[in-house]
């Protein structure tokens, strides 16, 4: 029989398991879902504003989204060789370039690849749900060229696909992970409404979670997975603006695996941060989104 074929069923029947757990907290979500909906597109029209900024909730749960589109496309395609299916991306969502089944040699590894990529589908479901039709489609996604562009920036190499082997896979989520974190913590003051804050809080606790997970194998792994994650650092910190909001995995010749200010408190970044990073340095687009996000914050 192929192999291939049958490593990616078992992968596939390894992340249903995984969904599965979820099932019931979904199905206790849907309800409340579609009252967060309905709630929400009354907020479009102004109520839903953030007094200080402007923008509504539903344009901070969008700008998660199209976040949430990027990591789920990653972590889909790395652990079953396909991504979103067309019920979770909307009615006219781009095309997603690059990506494919990681061949893992080490059974822990792709086990955590598997529950990622169950969180982030699942996240990407409830951020869906919870926006109604106010959610936007999967923007265009690059997973392919963005990676050689920022391993060039980086000074790793010329070029660098994540989807090799199971250390460039890891090295890769490095790239997302902890931005996820600083993002819903730097978008947290924009959300009016207390419930979509909760909602927002314990995404980023999974995310940190995902981040601490990554951080943790690659010192393990040490050697070139260490170089190659604090050249990400680097450029995440360069492309991001003058502030110092980025750490590698090591401080010296000290394990760094949760990066925190002095006072011990995960880093905030704005949306224009945010985008700096996943835009690589472009302007309104670029890097992993070469057509920029969809919504209002783009």
């Amino acid at each position: 029989m192929d192999t291939n074929k049958l490593l990616k069923n078992a992968t596939e029947e390894l992340l249903e398991g995984r969904l599965e757990r979820r099932r019931l907290l979904q199905m206790g979500l849907s309800g409340g879902a579609a009252i967060l909906g309905g709630t929400l597109l009354a907020g479009c029209g102004g109520s839903g504003s953030s007094s200080s900024s402007g923008v509504t909730d539903a344009d901070v749960l969008n700008f998660a989204l199209n976040l949430e589109y990027l990591e789920a496309e990653y972590y889909l395609r790395a652990t079953t060789g396909t991504g979103l299916s067309g019920s979770d991306v909307g009615a006219s969502p781009g095309a997603v370039s690059g990506g494919s089944a990681v061949p893992f040699s080490t059974p822990a590894f792709q086990q955590y690849a598997n529950e990622i990529a169950a969180d982030e589908l699942a996240h990407v479901r409830f951020l869906r749900a919870a926006l109604g039709s106010a959610a936007v489609d999967r923007p265009a996604i690059n997973l392919s060229t963005s990676f050689d562009a920022a391993a060039q920036a980086a000074g790793i190499g010329a070029s660098f696909n994540p989807f090799a082997d199971e250390v460039s896979f890891l090295v890769g989520a490095f790239v997302f992970e902890d931005v996820g974190v600083t993002a819903y913590k730097g978008a947290s003051p924009l959300i009016s409404n207390k419930t979509y804050l909760e909602a927002a809080a314990g995404i980023l606790g999974v995310e940190a979670y995902h981040a601490g997970m990554v951080r943790t194998v690659l010192y393990s792994i040490g050697g070139a997975a260490v170089t190659n994650a604090q050249a990400i650092s680097d450029l995440r910190d360069m492309a991001d603006g003058p502030d110092d909001k980025d750490q590698g995995i090591t401080d010296g010749a000290n394990a760094n695996i949760v990066p925190t200010d002095a006072n011990g408190i995960a880093f905030s970044r704005s949306t224009s941060e945010v985008l700096g990073i996943v835009y690589l340095g472009g302007s309104g687009s670029g890097g992993f989104y070469p057509n920029g996000l969809n919504g209002n914050i783009a």
